[in-house]
């Protein structure tokens, strides 16, 4: 039955889902004080089950159900703004934290920025292709939106893969340049800053790539047309939102902050 709500039907998975999410940061604190990482991984594994099958009924009511009315995708847009609100104050937190410390550094660092001995990493080597790729994933994954809305479904699955292909390649090259690194985490609060700030960028782009992953599997089963596409609006939205933090990122800590 369609409703005039955003809430289509009761659903147990936002209650057990947070009792799961709840487990993970208790059972990291648990594990960094006494080594013990069961809760940690269970935490883990339950959210990842409830949230497959969270969203697998929202395909569900979506699809096959037709319970998705105008005022049910106004309010999962609503909510999907929301949520990347909140995930620009979290980021928000780390460029406060780097410019905190490098705009007045301070005598244990050697009063200077980058802190002594730290040697950054150029600006125009891996970190310039991580943008140009990042920047080139943005332009794909909007070809994708354009072919939808013209119905065109073979183009907006090769505008698709091709996201896909840069995004995987970002994660690729950005584990190569942590890996030759030459400072750590553990180096001053440069390298806190610079692990913490790039290295959640590089979980949320995962986080990303799995959205459009999931995005072109329903594409090629025709879950999509011109109409009916909120599931890949609010991939291409989040996508959207991980390259412009990255254009802040890269900007800030390799060019500015070198």
């Amino acid at each position: 039955m369609k409703q005039p709500f955003h809430l289509v039907e009761y659903s147990p998975w936002p209650l057990l889902n947070s009792f799961g999410v709840l487990c993970m940061p208790t059972g990291l604190v648990y594990y960094i004080r006494h080594g013990d990482a069961t809760l940690l991984i269970l935490g883990a594994l339950a959210v990842s089950l409830i949230s497959y099958l969270w969203w697998r009924d929202v395909v569900r009511e979506s699809t096959f159900q037709g319970h998705h009315t105008s005022y049910v995708v106004t309010g999962l847009k609503a909510g999907f703004i929301l949520f990347i609100v909140s995930e620009v104050c979290f980021f928000f937190s780390f460029f406060w934290a780097y410019f905190h410390s490098s705009l007045a550094p301070t005598l244990e660092i050697g009063s200077v920025w980058p802190p002594v001995g730290i040697a950054t990493l150029s600006p125009f080597q891996v970190p310039l292709l991580n943008t140009s790729v990042l920047i080139l994933s943005g332009v794909s994954v909007t070809w994708t939106h354009h072919s939808l809305e013209e119905g065109n479904h073979k183009s907006a699955l090769q505008g698709l893969f091709l996201t896909l292909a840069l995004g995987f390649y970002f994660l690729w090259l950005q584990y190569g340049e942590y890996s030759e690194t030459a400072f750590s985490i553990a180096d001053s609060v440069y390298g806190s800053t610079f692990f913490i700030a790039t290295g959640f960028h590089g979980l949320h782009v995962m986080v990303g790539a799995s959205f459009l992953t999931v995005c072109f599997v329903r594409m090629a089963a025709f879950h999509f047309d011109k109409s009916h596409h909120l599931g890949f609006l609010a991939a291409a939205w989040y996508w959207h939102f991980v390259d412009v933090v990255w254009l802040f990122l890269y900007v800030s800590i390799y060019w500015w902050g070198s």
